[in-house]
């Protein structure tokens, strides 16, 4: 099985739009999440505005000329620190794969594929969140835990 990434562009708004949907449906089950109604068209306008300003980048992972996966990376600026003195960094979201291709290497093509290209703007700050689905392929690729981070939920 020949797994085939390929970029996002903005031609691909729909397509993106839809699997970013499919991801989401996925993470916040609609059963115990209320999605709000512009949700879809918040996350177009995202696009619209993120992917030809070099702010994201989004790819779909094929096998046999059928989508079958995606991904994306955030890209941003931070205060340079001396763990990261370019204050580049990218934030590793959206990796989804199709449940009929899962553990095929599918995740893993996409992770790679995204973290080559953050790495070819010289980013070496790359960070994600996972579910407990996706951390055994994180960990395996070489990610490791951040235990000194926190959040404010949502009020």
């Amino acid at each position: 099985m020949e797994i085939q990434i390929r970029k996002a562009g903005p031609d691909d708004l729909d397509l993106l739009v839809r699997w970013r949907m499919e991801v989401l449906r996925e993470v916040f089950p609609p059963a115990n999440y209320a999605f709000p109604e512009d949700l879809e068209e918040a996350n177009r306008d995202y696009y619209r505005r993120a992917l030809p300003a070099g702010e994201h980048i989004a790819c779909f992972a094929s096998v046999d000329d059928q989508i079958v996966g995606c991904g994306g990376i955030c890209l941003h600026q931070e205060l340079p620190s001396p763990d990261n003195p370019s204050g580049r960094c990218a934030y590793l979201m959206n990796i989804y794969c199709c449940p009929s291709h899962r553990r095929e290497g599918v995740g893993e093509a996409v992770v790679n594929w995204l973290v080559d290209q953050a790495r070819a703007q010289g980013i070496t700050k790359i960070y994600l969140e996972t579910t407990e689905t996706g951390r055994q392929l994180y960990e395996q690729i070489g990610f490791s835990d951040l235990p000194d981070m926190m959040i404010l939920p949502r009020q």
